[in-house]
């Protein structure tokens, strides 16, 4: 017997017959909205997990540039260093 087969019942013993109408009609409500919340929570950690990765992505791209950059301005004062000693 089902889950809602058993509340029906027990709903039907203890409540008049448009009362347990009313039960349902209440009860099938809140599932639905139960139901379209937890899909609006699917796609947004989706959404959140599609961002994640792109934000990961761009964080590595942004470390290699950084470390390119800082061997490029350590070669720079390298360099420098060379010709103050030089001169």
């Amino acid at each position: 017997m089902t889950l809602s087969r058993q509340l029906f019942i027990v709903s039907r013993y203890c409540m008049g017959p448009s009362m347990s109408e009313h039960y349902f009609n209440a009860l099938e409500l809140k599932i639905d909205q139960l139901l379209a919340h937890v899909e609006q929570l699917e796609q947004e950690n989706r959404q959140l997990r599609q961002q994640d990765i792109r934000l990961r992505e761009e964080r590595a791209q942004l470390v290699q540039l950084n470390d390119q950059t800082r061997g490029k301005v350590e070669g720079m004062i390298q360099r420098l260093k060379a010709l103050e000693q030089n001169s």
